[in-house]
């Protein structure tokens, strides 16, 4: 719908809804960069580009932005953050794109004695576990359980404000099916069993094991 004169521009946001911040800057000549800073995709533009050059360059930007994106999930997918080093870098680059950097935890580990729950957060001291029965899972999945855990630093409980923090994720009800289903599986025998992994968690917890 075409905007009435005089009316505010609405906020710009990429397809996922991520704020766009534009920034001129005179010293800019001819370079355009694109970036994710803080939550926000931020485009720079030199100083003297017209409206239209604005336009036109924030567009190629966003599209260059969303295709770096789409090569680093699947770039993801092949090299895991195996490393507990890896994870923490992992979780701070999600922190930035899908909570504005606000979750910032100590130390983030892989663990093997987590019997039942797939990740686990103490917001007392910033620290987040993730069960190694995670590493055989899609990345989209290690990413979610991952970015639970970060919003349990900001949101203690399971409140609303807690699920609206992981609505910016675009895969948070697919990847709660799919641990669903490991859960169904697992307790039908289909999973694996008492002489191998511990059974897969039934619920999520903020707390510490």
């Amino acid at each position: 719908m075409p905007r009435v004169a005089g009316q505010p521009a609405l906020p710009l946001t990429t397809d996922d809804g991520a704020p766009v911040v534009v920034r001129r800057s005179a010293r800019r000549r001819r370079t355009v960069a694109a970036f994710w800073e803080d939550g926000n995709a931020v485009v720079a533009i030199p100083a003297h580009f017209t409206k239209a050059q604005e336009s036109e360059w924030v567009r190629r930007m966003l599209d260059k932005l969303k295709l770096q994106g789409e090569r680093r999930t699947q770039s993801a997918g092949r090299r895991r953050p195996a490393s507990d080093a890896a994870l923490a870098v992992h979780a701070s680059v999600l922190s930035s794109k899908y909570l504005g950097g606000r979750a910032i935890p100590t130390s983030v580990r892989w663990v093997s004695n987590q019997k039942s729950r797939w990740g686990s957060a103490t917001p007392a001291d910033g620290t987040i576990r993730l069960s190694d029965k995670l590493r055989a899972m899609p990345q989209w999945v290690i990413d979610y359980v991952l970015l639970h855990e970060l919003a349990h630093l900001l949101v203690g409980g399971h409140n609303a404000a807690f699920w609206r923090l992981l609505e910016a994720y675009p895969e948070t009800q697919r990847a709660k099916a799919f641990l669903e289903g490991v859960v169904f599986a697992s307790s039908r025998g289909l999973g694996p069993d008492d002489n191998g992994a511990d059974a897969p968690a039934r619920d999520w917890d903020a707390d510490a094991d």
